[in-house]
C-alpha cells in the first residue's frame, strides 16, 4: 500500500502544482488513499520531495528529478557549448564533444532524464548512448540536434 501511495503522490506532483501538505492529503484522499498529514510528511521526506518557487512567485512541490530539471538552462548550455556532433549507428547515438567534455555532457544527458536512453558510456570526447529502438534513435537525434543548433 505504501509503494502505491508514494507512486500516486509522485504522479500527483508531476501533474499538478500542489503547494501544501494539506493539498497533497486532499489529492491523495480523492485518489482513494486514506492518509494523514503525518503520513504525507514522512512520504515527502522519504521521496526527497521539495518545494520550489516558480517565476511568478508561487510555491509547489516537486520530486527530486523535477527539481534537477529546473536547472535545465545550465544543462542545455553545457550541451550546446560542448557538443561537436551527433550521429547514429543503429540503436546507438554517438555524441562527439570538445576534448575533455564528454563526462560533463554525459551528466547533462543523464539530467535530461530521456526515457529512450537505456544507458550511456563516456570517454574523453565521445559518448555512446544505447537507445531502445532504431526509430527512437532517429527521433532523439533530431531533438538533440535542435538543442545545439
Amino acid at each position: 500500500m505504501k509503494k502505491k501511495r508514494q507512486e500516486k503522490l509522485l504522479s500527483l506532483i508531476r501533474e499538478q502544482n500542489i503547494d501544501t501538505q494539506d493539498g497533497l492529503c486532499e489529492a491523495l484522499k480523492a485518489a482513494g488513499f486514506d492518509v494523514t498529514q503525518a503520513t504525507v510528511s514522512r512520504d515527502i521526506r522519504e521521496l526527497k520531495i521539495s518545494k520550489v518557487t516558480s517565476e511568478s512567485g508561487e510555491q509547489y512541490y516537486v520530486a527530486g528529478e523535477q527539481n534537477r530539471r529546473k536547472d535545465d538552462g545550465t544543462i542545455r548550455t553545457i550541451f550546446k557549448e560542448a557538443v561537436v556532433s551527433i550521429d547514429d549507428a543503429g540503436n546507438i547515438l554517438v555524441v562527439k564533444t570538445l576534448s575533455g567534455m564528454a563526462m560533463a555532457v554525459a551528466a547533462a544527458i543523464d539530467a535530461m532524464n530521456i526515457p529512450e536512453i537505456v544507458g550511456s558510456i563516456a570517454g574523453d570526447d565521445t559518448i555512446m548512448c544505447a537507445i531502445k529502438t532504431t526509430d527512437e534513435t532517429t527521433i532523439l537525434k533530431k531533438k538533440l540536434l535542435e538543442i545545439i543548433e
